[in-house]
């Protein structure tokens, strides 16, 4: 994710920038649960609007926090 902002993730992880923290902690903390579902063939169906749901948090993350990464570099 976002490979053009590699060193900067970094640095921001490094100085403990909480707001760049959360929103990362938060959008890998939804991969892994969408991943996990998605593994399971029985939840995967019963769970598809769930998972869909998930996956537009995920990507509204995603967009906040290229957005948030814009703004520093």
């Amino acid at each position: 994710m976002f490979p053009e902002y590699r060193e900067l993730m970094t640095k921001l992880k490094a100085e403990n920038d909480l707001h760049f923290t959360k929103l990362f902690d938060e959008h890998n903390q939804l991969d892994e649960e969408i991943t996990n579902i998605e593994n399971d063939p029985v939840q995967a169906v019963s769970r598809e609007s769930e998972i869909e749901s998930l996956k537009r948090k995920k990507l509204a993350l995603k967009d906040e926090l290229g957005r948030y990464l814009a703004t520093k570099a």
